[in-house]
């Protein structure tokens, strides 16, 4: 298994990043054969604008920008991806849901066809979301939360592409001193994940 790690987190000492790592190091310990690779968008610089040459990809009348090639190229490579965040106003982070406009891109990951339906090409992927937040469980049930990320994130996203969502963790009260259990978690979800399927 070759799993991608995406967070998108400013703070290289957060607990999101602390998260992220955690489920990798168990994803290598589970199996020998298995791999994985971090994008750090926010250490990495990635530009999450939606431009011009970025529109022009999405009409087919331009190329794919170089640094949107380099993480198509990254993707090609797993057939596992992680993300990892905190939750911003109950959904990703600018910069990772910038990176979701420009990366998934029509012609790579799904395709109109010219009878309005649509080509899924992104059936080989697995993903994994860990969304990181504040709030309580209660908070996010009382006002639907959950349930309006899930058919924004796992549906409206993934499913449009093909990608399989396997699993979709929230890990709450963060503010209130839920780190170790959430390091806890990671390492559970980690070793989850490399488990072979039945």
């Amino acid at each position: 298994m070759h799993s991608l790690i995406v967070l998108a987190h400013p703070d290289p000492a957060s607990l999101t990043h602390a998260v992220a790592h955690r489920i990798g190091q168990a994803i290598l310990a589970a199996g020998d054969d298995n791999t994985v690779a971090f994008a750090d968008l926010a250490a990495e610089g990635f530009d999450p604008r939606f431009t011009g040459a970025d529109n022009a990809l999405f009409r087919q009348t331009g190329p794919v920008p170089a640094d949107v090639a380099a993480e198509h190229a990254r993707l090609a490579a797993a057939d596992t991806l992680v993300l990892v965040y905190p939750l911003y106003w109950w959904s990703f982070p600018a910069l990772l849901k910038g990176w979701i406009d420009r990366v998934f891109t029509q012609g790579w990951a799904y395709a109109d066809g010219p009878d309005g339906k649509v080509e899924k090409k992104l059936q080989h992927l697995q993903v994994h979301l860990v969304g990181l937040g504040g709030a309580g469980q209660d908070m996010i049930e009382r006002r639907g939360y959950g349930a309006a990320m899930k058919t924004q994130i796992d549906k409206g996203i993934f499913d449009y592409c093909g990608a399989r969502v396997l699993s979709s963790t929230l890990l709450l009260d963060s503010d209130t001193g839920g780190a170790q259990a959430h390091l806890q978690a990671a390492t559970a979800i980690g070793t989850k994940m490399a488990a072979p399927t039945p």
